[in-house]
């Protein structure tokens, strides 16, 4: 078992920053979704609602890459009041071709949330307008303040406006954040942060809608990546029927876990055999925006090739200097 990589967080964060090159991974790996030929189980999720934390298990194969990751990524959302962060977890890498542990990375929930910024990043790239240059955040934790990064990546972002429940919480962020050529501030009210933005992201656990149908306007992109679990809702329901195009990372997960699940169960809509995946936008196989007044929205709910193609990605950064590991 000596040949097993084992690497821990700080590791990781080291060497595998959230840049182009990750993004343009997870890129790929939505591509190779689309095209087929890829083994991606259901997420096994488990919901612990005494302790206000959930357990989502993911995994997929991707022909082609030299191994596959199972991915257990706890969210208790009780922590920051411990002084311990909302996520964490770890990645396990097999073979692609015999099945043996090739690595363990004690990422802490790192890898996940780079991914997870990663992906909003594509959803951007692809369906918000290319010169968007105003964000709208809702939430003010670790995912808030990766989005808000990856998106700069992307688009040309120079102002940006955090809105929180917790208002401290939305000032702090907005004071670590500033600079770099960015304006940024808290909002105290959501409709105005929203109203404000050619994109939102959304990034809470709400159970609640949190933004408003009524408060999208023409061109904006919506990124909605907090309802990972059944009985999550971060978006109105009637935002999905504003929107002129509606994209799923997986339509068969977002049905049960993500918005679409809501919009369903509010008799909003009744047949999804026609929304398109982000991977189909990516790979060319279905058109995104098509023009600057469409409202978009991308519905993340997290997939298994997502956290394949993260970890391959961070194995090949360490694999440079070690190439025998």
């Amino acid at each position: 078992m000596s040949d097993i990589m084992i690497l821990n967080a700080d590791q990781l964060r080291r060497r595998v920053p959230l840049d182009g090159a990750a993004i343009e991974a997870i890129e790929r790996a939505f591509a190779r979704l689309a095209e087929g030929g890829v083994a991606m189980p259901g997420v096994l999720s488990m919901h612990l609602p005494e302790a206000n934390g959930e357990v989502d298990i993911k995994t997929a194969h991707i022909p082609g890459l030299p191994g596959f990751a199972v991915k257990i990524s706890p969210g208790f959302f009780d922590n920051p009041t411990k002084g311990l962060p909302s996520t964490s977890g770890l990645m396990v890498v097999l073979s692609g071709e015999t099945g043996r542990v090739q690595a363990v990375l004690l990422d802490d929930g790192y890898l996940t949330d780079l991914r997870t910024a990663a992906a909003g990043a594509v959803a951007a790239k692809f369906l918000a307008r290319k010169d968007a240059s105003r964000a709208a955040i809702f939430g003010a934790g670790m995912q808030a303040r990766m989005q808000l990064r990856a998106l700069r990546l992307v688009r040309p972002i120079t102002e940006a406006v955090i809105w929180a429940r917790d208002p401290a919480r939305a000032e702090n962020l907005a004071a670590e954040l500033a600079g770099d050529g960015l304006r940024i501030r808290a909002e105290g009210d959501p409709e105005m942060a929203a109203m404000a933005a050619d994109i939102i992201v959304t990034t809470t656990p709400a159970r609640q809608p949190i933004l408003r149908a009524e408060w999208l306007r023409p061109g904006q992109h919506v990124t909605a990546m907090g309802s990972d679990q059944a009985g999550k809702n971060e978006l109105d329901p009637q935002c999905l029927v504003r929107a002129d195009l509606y994209v799923a990372d997986r339509v068969s997960q977002t049905r049960g876990i993500g918005e679409l699940r809501a919009a369903l169960d509010a008799g909003l809509i009744a047949e999804t055999g026609a929304i398109p995946e982000l991977g189909q936008i990516v790979a060319g196989r279905h058109p995104g925006r098509t023009s600057a007044e469409q409202i978009t929205i991308a519905d993340l709910t997290g997939t298994g090739v997502q956290d394949t193609a993260i970890a391959i990605h961070a194995l090949a950064a360490f694999s440079k200097a070690q190439p025998h590991a």
